[in-house]
């Protein structure tokens, strides 16, 4: 029989995987709206960013309440911080999506498929969506196999971005009028790199989490922090 605070906690992350989905959501048609050049698509995300501010919100104040209400202990402690790091880190993709979305917004014209194609754009933001959706269903179904596979995913995202400087001024050096573009471009990139760094630290506070209960029904025993 499940326990009140049983109760509280599933509830906490049947919440925070629909943030989860969400974020997801606002990553992919900020990526859609920006290959395509679509405006609407991009007002769309930045409307759907008050939707994920107001969820992040709700989370954090559910978390208060566990804690005033049912002051958790070991493993149940562990998820309840675990959540409210991944919840911080998750507001601050939408926050990502929200701002590349901007980038589209404001353009006066599509991006030129040659500024995509030497960059890796379009590579480097279908990457950090698989790992942002590694670790939701890491999350979900409690496996952090998929956790530990987002760090090497993330080494790509930093090599893109390491690059990006180089094959930009090269690009700009034949063509100049990708000057403008190229500076939303690069941006987008910096962004995206940020993106990966914040799915690394959702995959860390799972590991952290899990391991811990891993632990626990492993040897019988209840940890204590």
């Amino acid at each position: 029989m499940m326990t009140h605070l049983d109760v509280e906690l599933k509830r906490l992350k049947d919440e925070s995987v629909e943030l989860f989905e969400l974020v997801i959501s606002q990553l992919r048609k900020g990526r859609i709206a920006l290959l395509d050049f679509d405006k609407d698509l991009a007002r769309e995300v930045n409307f759907n960013e008050k939707r994920v501010n107001a969820l992040e919100l709700k989370i954090d104040k559910d978390c208060e309440n566990i804690f005033a209400l049912f002051n958790p202990v070991a493993i149940d402690l562990r998820f309840v911080l675990a959540v409210l790091k991944i919840n911080s880190n998750l507001e601050r993709i939408g926050d990502i999506a929200d701002g590349i979305a901007r980038y589209v917004i404001e353009a006066d014209a599509p991006f030129h498929g040659d500024l995509l194609k030497v960059t890796r754009l379009d590579e480097m933001y279908t990457l950090a969506i698989e790992m942002l959706e590694d670790v939701r269903k890491c999350f979900n179904e409690e496996d952090t196999r998929l956790a530990r596979g987002v760090f090497k995913k993330d080494d790509v995202l930093d090599d893109i971005n390491g690059s990006a400087n180089r094959v930009v001024e090269a690009l700009i050096r034949k063509e100049a009028e990708h000057i403008a573009p190229a500076l939303h471009i690069i941006s987008t990139i910096r962004k995206l790199e940020r993106t990966g760094d914040q799915v690394k630290n959702i995959a860390e506070e799972i590991i952290f989490y899990l391991e811990a209960k891993v632990l626990k029904h492993g040897s019988g025993k209840v940890i204590e922090d």
